[in-house]
């Protein structure tokens, strides 16, 4: 429960989007290129919420099972990833941004800018399994 709450306070869902023509964007249809990204990056933002709830689940359970001494007030595991995920996601955003600059105000800005967050959300997810899976 904790865990789905925390999921929704860090991610909106996006409205709804047109159908992505693949056969137009690889002709090169600029609004379909753009489409298609879009749809690749939520497809890419759909396996991190569950890797993220996966990587909750887990952060949760080391929370139970961490011995803190007295004086160790610091954040535990979970805390820490949700600090963490905030952060992440202002950085992938505001990073993203810039590097649609390179085509400011153009039509190719949305495909530079969902691109790059579909290979940021892409990484981000292996780094979530990687911290579920190691310790």
């Amino acid at each position: 429960m904790i865990a789905v709450m925390s999921l929704s306070l860090l991610i909106a869902s996006p409205p709804p989007m047109p159908p992505c023509d693949r056969d137009a964007a690889e002709r090169g249809v600029q609004q379909e290129m753009n489409i298609c990204a879009e749809a690749d990056f939520r497809l890419a933002h759909s396996m991190l919420e569950r890797q993220y709830l996966k990587t909750l689940e887990v952060m949760q359970e080391r929370d139970t099972q961490m011995d803190r001494p007295d004086w160790d007030d610091r954040p535990g595991y979970f805390d820490t990833l949700v600090e963490a995920q905030r952060a992440w996601i202002a950085f992938r955003d505001a990073h993203c941004r810039s590097e649609g600059y390179a085509a400011r105000g153009g039509s190719l800005e949305p495909l530079l800018v969902s691109t790059c967050k579909t290979h940021l959300t892409e990484l981000r997810t292996a780094q979530l399994r990687e911290l579920a899976e190691t310790y």
